[in-house]
């Protein structure tokens, strides 16, 4: 597995992330919320949104989409063939990333078994 988060493991286009959006299956914890959407790729796929409203300085909002798709990258395996969004509900800085890093791992343990459905 490449160590890389290439172009095919992006959502991209607003068509995308619609889809995405419309499906309404989430989970949710205090730092993030996830949408779901089975896709006929076999692969998984990541968007990330991070609000000016979550978090104001840029600095901030490119720190919590690095440690999601940091996050996604070692775990796109269990997730593959889905498409998933995560936005951050809240922010947190470097001293709250262990905490936010362990939440957004177990939303993506619970969405694993589900590639079936």
């Amino acid at each position: 597995m490449t160590q890389r988060f290439t172009r095919q493991q992006r959502l991209l286009k607003t068509d995308e992330f619609s889809s995405v959006f419309s499906l309404r299956r989430i989970q949710a914890n205090a730092f993030f919320q996830v949408w779901i959407k089975p896709n006929e790729l076999g692969k998984a796929r990541l968007g990330v949104v991070v609000s000016k409203k979550t978090e104001r300085r840029a600095v901030g909002r490119n720190f919590i989409k690095r440690t999601a798709r940091e996050l996604f990258r070692r775990e796109a395996d269990k997730l593959a063939g889905l498409d998933l969004i995560v936005r951050a509900k809240r922010s947190f800085h470097r001293s709250e990333a262990p905490a936010a890093r362990a939440a957004l791992l177990r939303l993506f343990d619970r969405f694993a078994p589900c590639r079936d459905s």
